[in-house]
């Protein structure tokens, strides 16, 4: 396991503003998120010219890119045009969210497939984020989501385990499906707090990861909207250096 920060703990900058602070915190590796409402990087933006963004990126950083994140659904030809942007860059993840709650089912599967279909092409791992909202909210749900289409993946979030209607139960069969992380510090109230305050687990995490050989990234995603006056370098600098010591 290795520590990666995502570009999404600066969405208020630009992508290439973004790489720059990752790397002054002492990071070498890169989560990159895209998200059609932010300017940080658009989705659309990627899927026009996969190559113009592959040199782009190289131009403007020399970090480790580890992993992709989309924030809201894209069409099956975007998608495709990730994928290639993903095995152009020697990216092998790609999280995607869950459809919203009251979606069918069956629905979401098709959804799914179609996306798995494009990624195997290229070689490409798809997981969900788990996220309240959305239909990994439930544990269960997330898992029978995986065991629906073979293959696919979960990014896990704890946060959104340690909050909300689920909050009381475990979810420790997400555990052989985690493909990917996101983590910050969270209370049973809050779902970011200042590192050190929470009451995440991050070595029960990184234990139970080892259980099923997970060997990729710890991905740091802090919320700028929710850092309520805290110090972002400093919030980064302490749960980097958390995750490596646990490691």
């Amino acid at each position: 396991m290795f520590v990666a920060a995502s570009s999404r703990c600066f969405e208020d900058m630009s992508l290439a503003e973004a790489c720059q602070q990752v790397s002054d915190l002492g990071y070498d590796k890169i989560e990159i998120w895209m998200d059609e409402k932010t300017e940080h990087l658009k989705p659309s933006f990627v899927a026009a010219s996969p190559e113009r963004f592959f040199t782009l990126y190289r131009e403007w950083t020399r970090l480790t890119p580890v992993a992709i994140c989309m924030e809201t659904d894209v069409s099956v030809a975007d998608f495709e045009a990730m994928c290639r942007v993903a095995k152009m860059m020697k990216i092998t993840q790609i999280t995607i969210p869950a459809a919203v709650l009251g979606t069918p089912f069956n629905e979401e599967i098709d959804r799914l497939r179609s996306r798995l279909a494009a990624a195997n092409f290229s070689g490409i791992r798809v997981s969900l984020k788990t996220k309240a909202g959305y239909l990994t909210e439930d544990p269960q749900t997330a898992v029978e989501l995986c065991q629906a289409v073979p293959g696919l993946g979960l990014t896990l979030d704890p946060s959104y385990y340690m909050t909300g209607r689920y909050a009381n139960q475990s979810h420790d069969q997400v555990y052989p499906y985690v493909y990917h992380t996101h983590l910050r510090d969270t209370s049973p109230t809050e779902i970011q707090v200042s590192v050190g305050l929470g009451e995440v687990d991050y070595s029960r995490i990184i234990g139970q990861l080892r259980r099923f050989n997970y060997t990729r990234a710890l991905s740091v995603e802090i919320l700028p909207s929710l850092l309520n006056g805290q110090d972002r370098a400093l919030e980064m600098r302490k749960i980097r250096m958390l995750l490596e010591t646990l490691l």
